[in-house]
């Protein structure tokens, strides 16, 4: 049976090793998807993912790093810089955070099952997923599932 596709943002390795107080429910419901469910999928991320981690000022960042190394990097393409354009453009995403424009692009254009994130904001927010299925249905792309670890939990989850 093949496994679902999951594409990682940036806060799923980061918040693995997150140790600030305001963060430690979703550090520990990340932690345990990552311990009992990460094996069910095929994890994949994008050059930006890495460039945000490299970049960022992240608690235990070498061990942020490391995590990612079983994830497959998916390759660059010149129509995935077009796809944030027209996200931006037509206000799907802000023009200051183009990095969650580039995650959506990524996990659309290679047709992934989901978009992970704990980025409620402007990815995992259910006021913007009709917005987002209208410009991939007038661009012809996937929408795939943007969820939180608590909704690709495929065993009960104990806090």
């Amino acid at each position: 049976m093949q496994k679902n596709t999951v594409y990682l943002d940036t806060t799923i390795p980061s918040y693995l090793f997150d140790d600030r107080e305001e963060l430690k429910t979703l550090v520990q419901i990340t932690q345990q998807w990552w311990a009992q469910e990460r094996q069910n999928f095929e994890l994949y991320l994008s050059e930006e993912t890495l460039t945000e981690l490299n970049n960022g000022n992240y608690p235990n960042k070498s061990k942020v790093l490391n995590s990612v190394t079983e994830a497959t990097l998916l390759p660059a393409n010149p129509r995935i810089i077009e796809i944030v354009d027209i996200y931006v453009n037509n206000y799907v995403m802000p023009k200051n955070v183009k990095g969650d424009a580039v995650h959506l692009a990524y996990a659309s254009f290679h047709r992934l099952d989901f978009l992970l994130t704990w980025n409620c904001h402007h990815l995992a927010n259910a006021n913007k997923k009709r917005h987002i299925q209208i410009i991939h249905s007038r661009l012809g792309l996937h929408t795939p599932e943007i969820v939180t670890p608590l909704q690709l939990f495929q065993k009960e989850i104990i806090i």
